[in-house]
């Protein structure tokens, strides 16, 4: 087996995820309480109980879904030390698993800058009025021109079958009409807080490059393949690059697939809460198995 290690992003998350992990892995039960002792609030308890709906808040669930997707990612090393990843990835939030996965930065550096990141959306969000909608079953060069023409931006190609749009809601909104006069019927608003990788965003991708060149990063010893490029950095300075239009850019998540099974991976392993990227995954690339690590079962597999 020559694995892809992929890592779940945003709108995974789940009530109670990881808490079978952090009872059965002593690993895991370390990157929780590092978790814990690291932002000044208990991510455990987001993850596992929630009390206080904290889980709906990109401040708070960001950094969850990274110290769960870490979390299960040291379990499963715990538990089979001999398997290596070919190549990392993660979807835009899951861009950070996948650097630690990849050794760019320590487990808490990288929650970190995750938390950063989140605040820096949040900010984002709060000053403007934005919107996403899914395109399901549409032509990715249609939709690219009513994005254009509508002064939007496609946000993510996560599968041949499903694009996601982004920007100004009431320009969303007029994209959705027009993709349905154009034979689109599968056109779904989504229910976000903002619209995350558009224009919209590049205030915070600029306020987090300040944050990354502050940080102790380094260039990864896994390739990680990242989303604005679909291809893993030359550079500690492309790598930062990266990583800030990424949060404006459209997250290339077909290509990013089909670049790291190119480059000799043959299997996925997701971590982090859900199925989403191994869902995708047989929309992709059908015949490439992939395998869950989102509860102590997957352990086992």
């Amino acid at each position: 087996m020559k694995p892809m290690f992929v890592f779940s992003g945003q709108g995974a998350q789940a009530v109670g995820m990881g808490r079978d992990l952090y009872e059965a892995s002593p690993a895991a039960k370390a990157i929780f309480d590092a978790a814990d002792q690291a932002l000044g609030w208990s991510v455990s308890e987001v993850c596992f109980e929630d009390k206080e709906g904290r889980q709906a808040r990109s401040m708070y669930v960001q950094p969850a879904i990274y110290t769960m997707s870490c979390a299960a990612l040291e379990a499963y090393r715990e538990k089979h030390p001999d398997v290596c990843p070919v190549a990392c990835a993660g979807l835009s939030l899951g861009e950070y698993g996948a650097l630690y996965a990849g050794g760019a930065f320590s487990f808490v550096d990288g929650l970190k800058l995750v938390a950063r990141r989140a605040e820096l959306m949040d900010e984002a969000c709060s000053k403007t009025d934005g919107g996403m909608a899914s395109v399901l079953g549409g032509d990715a060069d249609v939709i690219r021109e009513v994005c254009a023409a509508c002064d939007i931006d496609v946000a993510n190609f996560n599968s041949p079958g499903q694009i996601v749009i982004s920007g100004e809601k009431g320009k969303v909104a007029d994209a959705v009409a027009m993709l349905k006069e154009k034979g689109m019927r599968k056109v779904i608003p989504l229910n976000v807080a903002g619209a995350y990788h558009s224009r919209l965003m590049k205030e915070a991708g600029s306020a987090l490059h300040v944050v990354l060149e502050q940080n102790a990063l380094v260039m990864p010893s896994t390739p990680v393949y990242h989303n604005f490029t679909a291809s893993p950095a030359g550079s500690l300075t492309e790598l930062i690059d990266n990583l800030e239009k990424q949060v404006a850019g459209s997250v290339r998540w077909v290509e990013c697939i089909q670049n790291m099974i190119a480059a000799g991976a043959d299997t996925m392993i997701e971590f982090g809460p859900g199925s989403v990227l191994t869902g995708l995954l047989k929309r992709t690339v059908p015949e490439v198995p992939g395998i869950n690590i989102n509860s102590v079962d997957g352990l086992n597999q």
